[in-house]
Formats: structure tokens, sequence, C-alpha cells
């Protein structure tokens, strides 16, 4: 079958299915990926969201048609956030798929997997096998095939959101935020008109055409409508969700960024004051003020490799109560170590309530450090290039844990390659701005030698 191996390696990503519709993903591969994950994961049932793409309820219904025909049954949650899914997942024991594409533009739709109790599918761990039943063709019918449930746990999951703060004990506050007309529409007034506070809610409408702006909120210039109603509304916290609305970003009441590392080290510190001495995972990019926040806390803090399923499994192996990356994501154990956006700026919101002072004041203690944010480049000899830095970097300390991480007194950077693209990611950290923009600039002159472009 080449012609479809060729649209299956388009597809397959190493922690999901995903691609331009219907070019690259249709209903044909939706049912057959359907009933693929249905037969692997040998479950009575399987749960099934999608957001609110134009294609996805077309995919919808071709995912549910392919596993109803391996006898299966489909728990039907209809439009879900995709911690919504990871909820019922935890909740109802039972494995998901959900059909999103996050951030992507409208022409994307994809697949993400999970197992029961919201265990991680990425390629190491059940996609590729998927992939290899699909490349082998559909195999007959059952001869009693599955039926479809439709179920309503939008309440129970706004129940459990709230599980993670004092309702009773939070102070009014007001809140901008924006959802970019993706599925935080659904989710964040179901939770938000349970709390005191007075929401701003921009583009809550959820419209698969993302007609206002990309429902990516790591692109400044899709938080620049957020911040304007921040400042016009003198809101206490901005609230950034993407189109799947697993990742949140906030903004503090002067509009400006609350780094993944301030998030972390902010909901890291209101986590261990509940549970004192606990473990911490944070990956390798996170700011050195992570893993200090943590210690100063009184936890233990466990550095892991950049990526949900690395973070997950670190998780489950050291019991930690709470897991961040710099990129949005927050997992946390009493949510079957899933991330939630929604839950991380719940808890952000209650340590605000609790400070009683603004945001920004709040997290000054956390801004410690400088730093580049990851900047991409455009290598095709990914792992010579590395060796190369490992050799002019040779007197710092190093560790190949994910791509190269040298550490210095005052400055550290992590270069790592992608593992979609001919492209290696540079993060640098530093003690002051001057140092930060020399170091910087010397990685940079390293890493694209001949003039080599950002891509």
């Amino acid at each position: 079958m080449p012609g479809v191996t060729a649209d299956l390696d388009r597809i397959f990503k190493a922690y999901d299915v995903r691609g331009v519709v219907p070019d690259e993903l249709d209903a044909d591969i939706a049912r057959r990926v359907g009933a693929a994950f249905a037969e692997w994961s040998k479950e009575r049932a399987i749960l099934l969201g999608r957001d609110c793409r134009l294609s996805s309820p077309e995919l919808a219904e071709a995912i549910a048609d392919g596993a109803m025909s391996r006898g299966v049954d489909v728990v039907d949650l209809g439009l879900a956030s995709t911690d919504l899914l990871y909820f019922a997942s935890g909740s109802q024991d039972l494995p998901g798929v959900m059909l999103t594409a996050s951030h992507n533009p409208k022409q994307y739709n994809g697949l993400k997997f999970c197992l029961a109790g919201a265990k991680p599918v990425g390629e190491d761990s059940g996609l590729r096998d998927i992939r290899a039943m699909v490349e082998a063709g559909e195999p007959p019918p059952v001869p009693e095939p599955g039926r479809v449930e439709r179920r309503d746990l939008l309440d129970a999951y706004v129940d459990h959101v709230l599980s993670f703060t004092d309702v009773a004990a939070m102070r009014p506050l007001v809140v901008a935020a924006d959802t970019a007309n993706g599925m935080g529409g659904l989710v964040l007034p179901a939770v938000m008109k349970r709390l005191p506070v007075t929401l701003h809610h921009l583009y809550a409408e959820l419209d698969g055409t993302f007609p206002n702006h990309p429902a990516d909120p790591i692109d400044p210039e899709n938080q620049r409508d957020l911040k304007a109603a921040v400042l016009e509304h003198r809101a206490d916290i901005g609230l950034a969700f993407d189109g799947d609305a697993d990742r949140v970003f906030l903004i503090d009441e002067k509009a400006e960024d609350v780094s993944g590392s301030l998030m972390t080290a902010l909901v890291a510190a209101a986590m261990l004051d509940r549970e004192p001495g606990a473990k911490v995972v944070h990956n390798l990019i996170c700011s050195w003020t992570v893993p200090e926040v943590i210690r100063e806390h009184g936890g233990v803090p466990v550095r892991t490799r950049v990526g949900h399923s690395f973070i997950k499994q670190v998780m489950a192996e050291t019991g930690a109560i709470f897991g961040g990356e710099h990129s949005g994501h927050y997992y946390f154990r009493e949510n079957y170590r899933a991330d939630s956006g929604l839950i991380a700026a719940v808890v952000a919101m209650g340590e605000l309530s609790n400070a009683n002072v603004p945001l920004s004041r709040l997290l000054a203690p956390f801004r410690r450090y400088f730093d580049s944010g990851e900047i991409n480049s455009r290598v095709e000899d990914q792992q010579g290039k590395l060796e190369l830095i490992a050799a002019r970097l040779a007197d710092g300390r190093q560790d190949r844990l994910d791509g190269l991480t040298v550490e210095y007194e005052d400055w550290w950077c992590n270069v790592r390659p992608s593992n979609t693209e001919p492209l290696l990611r540079l993060n640098v950290e530093a003690r002051t701005p001057e140092l930060l923009a020399e170091k910087t600039a010397m990685m940079l002159d390293v890493i694209r030698g001949e003039n080599r472009k950002e891509p």
C-alpha cells in the first residue's frame, strides 16, 4: 500500500495524528484509525470528543463507525476541550480519542489518544502499532457492531476543576480571557460562573474558522486583543487559551507576559503548600527559578525531557504532585497526571486571591533571570552541529538528557533537534539582560554558521 504509507508518513506524528483535511486526513483514514485504536486498546468502549472545526463532525462520525465495526461501543462526549476528554478518560476509566488540531490553522484536524486513566499514547507507547494496523488494511466487520451512547460530563468536569481551589475563600476578581473561538468558549464560562469573578470574554463563540485570530496564544500577535482588554477593563489577570483549551498563558494586570516558567513556579508553590515535601516535575527548558522555588517551598524538583509523555511517565514513577512545562502545559497528579490549562488558571487565580496583591507583585519574587525564549534555526546536520557546540562549550557542565544542555555559573543554554523538521531549537537564560544578549548572539552565530536564516 505505497500510497497509503506516504499519506500516513505525513500525518502520524510523535504524539498524535494530524494533517490538512481532506488532502492528508479524510473520513476514510479517520475511520481506519478509529477501528485500529479500538482494536488495539482492547476495551469494551472508547470515549470520543471533538473540537469545533468544520471538519470535526464528519471525522468524528467516521472514527465512531470504525470503532463500532470492531464491536467496540463509543461514548460520544460531543464538543469538548482536550482536558475534558482526559478527565472523562480518568473518571470513566476508558480510553479516548480527541479530535482536534489544537493551535493549527482551520484547514487542519487531528486525533489525540489516551488509554484508560488518561495514560498517554505516543509513538513509543502504541501509536506505531496503531499505524501498522491501519497499513495492514481493515479486517472484516465483527458480527455484532458496537453502539453509540451520548454522555454529557461538562458539569462533572467543572466540579473537578473547581476542586483545585477554595471557591468559598476566593475574593472577587476581574478576569479577561481570550479563547480564540476555540473550545475554551465551552468550558471557561461553565467554570467562571461558579466563581466570584467578572469575566470579559473575547471571542467566546465556537467557530472553527477562527475568524478573529489563530488559536495559537504563544504568538505575541495573537495576544494583542487580550492585552488591550486587560488594560481597558482593569483586569486582575488575563487568560489566553489555545484551540483545544489544554494550554493557558497568563497576562498580568499591566498587560505583561507571564512566562510558562513563572506560571510553573507559581502553581508549584501552591501545590507544595498543600502537600509539603512532594515532588514536582519540570522540563529542562524551564528557568532556574523553577527548581529554586520548588526547594524554597519544601519540595523536591525532578528534571525531565520536553514532552507530555515524558512528564507523565516521570510523574507516575515518582508520585509527583505537579508537573510544568515552559510551553504552557501544566499536569496535576489529581487530574490523572494529565494537563489542564483551566485547572492551572484556577490555581493561579486562587493564589492571586490569597495574596491580595496585583499579579505583577505576586510574581515579582520569581522574576530572577532573563531568557531568550525558544529560537529555531534550520540546520540539516543537527547532530554534527550539536557536537560542534559541545566542543566549543567544553568548559561548561554538559548533559544530554534532551539535546545538549550546557550550564555555567551565570548562564545556561539548551540546544535540541526538532523531531519532525531539520531545525535546532535554542533556549538561553542568563543573570543579566546584557549577558543574555551576548550569549544568545554567540550561540546563534555557532548554530547558523554559514549565514543560515531563521525559518
